[in-house]
């Protein structure tokens, strides 16, 4: 996209718009969309780079300019980087029409790919692949939030298609390994077991105790922070599959 700005004729190019309402007024600045970025992760910290052109906007396609007393009055500063560096952190970084869909068509997939990969059939204990995911959000009608990552949206659906009976789907387990020095195995086993769903092998050695169980994927955190505390680092836990047959992700 191509701008001008009536007054100098500078032409912007290839420009990014963030847009921040303030005060009952639309402010905007032109930017390059990768530094906006850059600089909202504290990677790029010259306003310089970010910026197309030194100037706050009322409309960056018309090429209007924010007037002084427009600025202080919704700003309580005419301090120009200062109003900048507030636009670029609370305003909206504006995308055309084909870029958002590119954007929500790429989370819809991810969103599925996880769902796929943390869940199963409990009926036939089989893992649902990525497009029969992706048909059952779309029999839920569910919306896709851009600002959220698709970690947590994975979450939404789960909970969503489990409580609407879209398809059965539960959780896969996760099968792990537990050691736990001797000294502190009794103590420790009666805080991991509760969080255990079933207890597959267990063995009791010279040095360490070992069990072998299947867990809710949620629950990992939680053993690992039991045997943390209980055994000062000392304990382990190993993922040793997920779906019987894939590598565990002790992430989710």
């Amino acid at each position: 996209m191509s701008i001008f700005q009536p007054s100098n004729q500078i032409r912007l190019t290839n420009v990014s718009i963030v847009r921040l309402k303030k005060a009952g007024k639309r402010f905007e600045v032109a930017c390059y969309k990768n530094k906006v970025l850059e600089w909202r992760n504290n990677v790029e910290t010259d306003l310089d780079e970010v910026l197309q052109i030194h100037s706050i906007f009322i409309n960056v396609s018309k090429g209007q300019v924010a007037n002084k007393d427009e600025l202080t009055k919704a700003f309580k500063t005419d301090d120009a980087d200062k109003i900048i560096q507030e636009i670029l952190k609370k305003g909206e970084l504006q995308v055309s029409e084909k870029e958002r869909q590119n954007k929500l068509g790429t989370l819809h997939r991810d969103i599925a790919t996880i769902v796929a990969e943390k869940c199963i059939n409990p009926d036939t204990k089989r893992p649902y692949t990525v497009t029969m995911i992706e048909k059952a959000m779309s029999d839920l009608h569910y919306s896709i939030h851009p600002n959220r990552n698709a970690k947590q949206q994975a979450l939404d659906v789960i909970k969503q298609l489990q409580e609407k009976a879209i398809i059965p789907i539960s959780r896969a387990q996760m099968r792990v390994r537990v050691v736990i020095p001797t000294k502190d195995a009794k103590r420790t086993k009666e805080k991991v077991l509760p969080l255990v769903a079933s207890v597959e092998d267990e063995d009791w050695g010279a040095d360490s105790y070992e069990l072998v169980a299947l867990i809710d994927p949620g629950q990992l955190r939680l053993i690992t922070e039991a045997l943390h505390v209980d055994t000062k680092g000392r304990g382990q836990v190993e993922v040793m599959n997920l779906h019987e047959s894939q590598e565990g992700d002790t992430k989710f």
